[in-house]
């Protein structure tokens, strides 16, 4: 299995909505996912076997130093294999190379080990408020 990565690589809406509702369990939606990277990211990595998109991750940012992960996620058939540390390797590289000196994550209990062991991200205070 031979995978490229991509910093702001071309993104095919009906490709990432498909890996989006495999990834987190949800019905296919129709996010116009160009508009909305270009519009609120710094960056986004796509990684793709083939042609075919098999892992994805966001890049938010406050416009300063400080940038976000969302949405990582991985075709179930490329799991387990690297990919998802691959994409915050290259997204931690692009947030740097454009001048960002804190990457951030928020993440479901259950994806600690992937975040803190395979990324290398370490624990921090934080809040939340549900809106």
């Amino acid at each position: 299995m031979t995978i490229r990565y991509e910093w702001r690589g071309d993104i095919d809406n009906s490709a990432l909505n498909a890996l989006h509702a495999e990834g987190f369990d949800h019905p296919v939606g129709r996010t116009d996912w160009r508009t909305r990277l270009q519009r609120h990211s710094l960056g986004w990595v796509c990684a793709r076997e083939d042609d075919r998109l098999v892992g994805f991750v966001n890049v938010a940012w406050d416009g300063g130093v400080h940038a976000f992960i969302l949405d990582t996620v991985v075709a179930r058939h490329s799991r387990s294999n690297g990919v998802g540390a691959t994409l915050i390797k290259v997204a931690a590289e692009g947030s740097r190379t454009a001048g960002c000196e804190w990457l951030h994550v928020d993440f479901e209990e259950h994806l600690r080990p992937f975040y803190f062991d395979a990324c290398g991200f370490r624990g921090t205070v934080a809040g939340l408020i549900a809106l």
